[in-house]
């Protein structure tokens, strides 16, 4: 096989694998959601993260008050917005994990179906 047809073979097959994995995330998530909209599910979601965030900013902006250093109100209010965003992503991952696991389980299922026929395709079973 040539370089040229080899490359053009796994394009194809590479595209065939993510568009297989996009499809079974959707699937995945319109499983979870069972036809309910994705916007209030994240709304919900980042309302119950808001208590990370703000603990989040809380440790930042304590973390930010070494004991013999001079206070800045700018360094303090630096690292309590690090911290808050810190807790905000951490809390809506936690809050949203299992939306995440059924798009993730479902993008999976698909793209081992794709990889198991390209296998099949070029390692026929002949029962004969």
């Amino acid at each position: 096989m040539a370089l040229r047809e080899w490359s053009k073979s796994n394009a194809n097959y590479g595209r065939k694998l993510v568009n297989s994995g996009i499809e079974g995330a959707r699937s995945g998530r319109k499983a979870f959601l069972n036809g309910e909209p994705l916007t209030p599910f994240m709304s919900e979601s980042v309302r119950r993260a808001l208590r990370p965030a703000a603990v989040g900013a809380c440790l930042g902006v304590l973390g930010s008050y070494p004991g013999c250093r001079p206070k800045s109100i700018s360094r303090a209010l630096a690292c309590g917005l690090l911290g808050g965003a810190i807790g905000l992503g951490a809390g809506v991952a936690w809050e949203s994990r299992h939306l995440t696991a059924s798009a993730a389980g479902g993008a999976l299922k698909n793209i081992g179906r794709v990889r198991d026929e390209q296998w099949l395709t070029k390692h026929p079973i002949d029962y004969a």
